[in-house]
């Protein structure tokens, strides 16, 4: 089993998505609540709009911030997707990040608390 960093647990949990890129909140939820969860020492997963995701995460540091970054897979609708992202401690309790769709679009992100 790999060592995580001890800000890792920083991460751990339910993370609802309050904005992202081009999408209003009434489309975030769309299928489910938007969400980023991070589970275990490497797990996760993400959803919005149509999209869910499982991730594959490492821990880290960005710009001396502690930073989640992860690929990930799954579906959009009927369709097989895949990308990366990452996700970082920002100011007042939140996480914020970027998602990239691979060949596809990506989207900057604004996570709070579940």
């Amino acid at each position: 089993m790999a060592r995580v960093p001890a800000f890792a647990k920083a991460f751990a949990g339910r993370w609802r998505i309050v904005e992202m890129d081009n999408w209003d909140n009434d489309a975030l939820d769309l299928v489910e609540e938007a969400h980023l969860t991070f589970q275990g020492t490497a797990a996760g997963e993400i959803a919005f709009v149509a999209l869910k995701g499982f991730l594959d995460v490492r821990y880290g540091a960005r710009s001396v911030s502690a930073c989640a970054e992860f690929s990930w897979e799954g579906q959009d609708g009927n369709d097989r997707v895949c990308g990366r992202g990452w996700a970082a401690l920002g100011s007042a309790g939140r996480l914020v990040g970027h998602i990239y769709i691979h060949n596809g679009d990506d989207f900057g992100f604004v996570c709070e608390r579940d």
